[in-house]
């Protein structure tokens, strides 16, 4: 079953710390974290490695006006960081729950796992 992956969960499988299958995830969060030196540079060049590969474990869902209209409704007092808005939006945009340990976004009322 796919789901979106909030960043952590999708840089632990990358990183091989947990096994997960096939979902969708946001690259938002990770420029974001990489910018703000909390993860480490290469990050984001091996998600880009892995979605060049033959068979990704990963699939990027565009951030398009569908999702920008859900996250309209994610209210900013509950998850105030955008990456996190923008992630959490596109769950529920698509109607698939979000892999999360962040209880802010466990909290705004969006179907999450773990």
């Amino acid at each position: 079953m796919p789901v979106v992956l909030d960043t952590h969960a999708a840089i632990w499988y990358l990183l091989d710390a947990m096994s997960l299958s096939q979902r969708v995830f946001s690259l938002v969060e990770v420029v974001y974290l990489v910018e703000r030196g909390r993860i480490a540079a290469d990050v984001f060049g091996r998600f880009i490695g892995e979605l060049g590969r033959e068979n990704p474990a990963f699939t990027v869902v565009p951030l398009d006006s569908n999702v920008a209209g859900v996250l309209r409704g994610i209210p900013r007092n509950v998850v105030p960081d955008m990456p996190d808005r923008i992630i959490a939006a596109t769950a529920l945009y698509l109607g698939l729950p979000l892999v999360t340990r962040d209880r802010r976004l466990q909290a705004a009322g969006i179907q999450t796992i773990w």
